[in-house]
């Protein structure tokens, strides 16, 4: 899934994203707006986790998303 998808779709995928990292505020995804770096950030900040691990779980749950919205 592209960073524009992810944007565009941000109003029905921020609850999933809650369900799937539980530590983020609303605030974070108020600041991420979809932005996949920033939720990147934000996974990472909140996790402790590598910027690699962080995108690789971010990766995991897009193709989830996308696979689940067919």
């Amino acid at each position: 899934m592209n960073t524009d998808i992810l944007a565009g779709d941000w109003k029905q995928i921020k609850g999933k994203v809650r369900e799937q990292w539980g530590k983020l505020t609303d605030d974070d995804l108020d600041v991420a707006e979809g932005r996949r770096e920033q939720l990147v950030g934000k996974i990472q900040e909140h996790y402790g986790v590598a910027k690699d691990e962080a995108e690789k779980q971010l990766n995991e749950f897009e193709a989830r998303y996308k696979a689940a919205s067919k």
